[in-house]
């Protein structure tokens, strides 16, 4: 922050020259006052200007590609990860869902379907009514790992719109995407906002006043990457490579040296809930507040209105786990390696808290005697519940079906815990 120069008129130096001198400490009192009125004026004025100036250029990236050079294990670990394979450019190889003519279509009514359909290597989401083509799209790219499901997107012009068929993994079909009304619509726009989320850039071409929003089909970062959490790297590849020898990191963000709240911020940014954004999509710095972006409650939310999917954040804050001690997001999840599924590792995080040895491990008996219940603290605490944002309506059915995850909110889930303990202990 620069300060200008307090201007002291000519007037106020007249005045004590002129003789006033009973008055000076009360005319120096005031030329203070106005000059700190001055600099404090002039220090909003530069803070307002920072916030409205705060668009990432898409040439202050590197690309992931680059950090390969020096971090190759890393990389290669990381391209495992579902925040990789949270976008992709589509193409055959990357598209879940049969394609094969008995699982390739969705029927809204016994005359009306969509079909997946396969032209030369690319794959369309086509429209018929009545066996008369509607409309037929190709699919553009691929949101979500595929780990609870994959939707699609195309580009109209230069509009991002959403696919009516969302691959749902939990059932191995193509379903109507989660809040689609029941029939083939291609209209749903997606926003900066959701695009956040889901990559590491995408560069909106549009100003404030348009809707839906426009991106460049060129200035595209898939995946939540590395720079999303380290910060654009451009500098710091260009200066590293001009400084081989130079072996500590300058001109990146190491998130394993921020402060509790600041690594708190930066996976609450998307693992958050709703949050309504007060800046343009993709400024978010890390490390800065993350209330300087968007605007939020304060506090831990109530647990039973807080859905299972999209604010993991919020359900871990109202956790007694998180409440009484300093943990955060990466206490239990490693952000360079895929470990989905591995309860035992989880399991023995939880364990690194919670001992015999200070007397505050698991208290029923069965579990100490049991490797395979010792080994899983996760399946008890941390259940898979159904989502009520994500919901998918499969064909022929009106009640829409749930996707299934792991709650953030780490608690005793005594009914869920006895059907465990039932089914463990009697060997199935």
């Amino acid at each position: 922050m620069q300060f200008q120069p307090c201007i002291i008129y000519k007037f106020g130096w007249d005045l004590i020259i002129s003789g006033m001198w009973r008055y000076k400490k009360i005319i120096l009192v005031g030329i203070l006052l106005i000059g700190s009125i001055l600099i404090l004026t002039q220090c909003q004025q530069n803070n307002k200007t920072v916030a409205e100036n705060t668009n990432v250029d898409f040439g202050q990236f590197a690309g992931s590609k680059s950090c390969i050079q020096c971090h190759q294990k890393i990389c290669d670990s990381f391209t495992t990860t579902t925040h990789h394979l949270t976008s992709l450019a589509a193409d055959l190889s990357n598209i879940n869902g049969s394609t094969d003519s008995l699982h390739n279509s969705y029927y809204f009514s016994p005359s009306v379907y969509i079909k997946i359909e396969k032209k030369g290597d690319s794959l369309f989401q086509t429209a018929y009514s009545n066996g008369v083509k509607k409309i037929s799209v190709p699919f553009h790219i691929v949101v979500g790992s595929g780990k609870r499901g994959q939707t699609f997107l195309f580009w109209n012009k230069n509009r991002l719109i959403q696919m009516p068929l969302t691959y749902f993994t939990e059932t191995h079909e193509w379903t109507n995407s989660p809040g689609f009304s029941n029939s083939p619509v291609f209209n749903r726009p997606v926003t900066s906002r959701c695009l956040e989320c889901h990559s590491t850039y995408f560069h909106k071409t549009s100003d404030t006043t348009v809707y839906p929003e426009e991106f460049s089909k060129t200035e595209i970062i898939y995946g939540v990457e590395c720079e999303r959490c380290h910060g654009p790297a451009a500098q710091h590849v260009t200066y590293h490579q001009q400084h081989p020898e130079q072996k500590t990191a300058s001109y990146i963000i190491n998130p394993g040296r921020l402060s509790r709240q600041q690594s708190l911020e930066l996976c609450r940014l998307c693992h958050g809930g709703k949050l309504s954004k007060t800046q343009p999509s993709f400024t978010y710095k890390v490390g800065e507040p993350l209330k300087n972006y968007f605007n939020y409650e304060e506090g831990a939310p109530v647990v039973s209105e807080t859905d299972v999917h999209g604010n993991q954040f919020g359900m871990m804050s109202a956790s007694k786990c998180f409440i009484n001690s300093n943990m955060t997001c990466n206490s239990c999840h490693s952000s360079h390696g895929n470990e989905t599924g591995r309860k035992e590792i989880f399991s023995q995080r939880c364990m690194s808290c919670h001992s015999q040895q200070q007397n505050n491990f698991c208290k029923l008996k069965q579990v100490s005697e049991n490797t395979v219940l010792k080994n899983n603290c996760i399946d008890c605490h941390m259940p898979e519940l159904p989502s009520k944002a994500i919901m998918v309506l499969r064909q022929g059915e009106d009640i829409p079906t749930s996707a299934h995850m792991h709650t953030h909110f780490i608690s005793v889930y005594k009914e869920i815990a006895d059907s465990k303990l039932k089914s463990i202990t009697a060997g199935h």
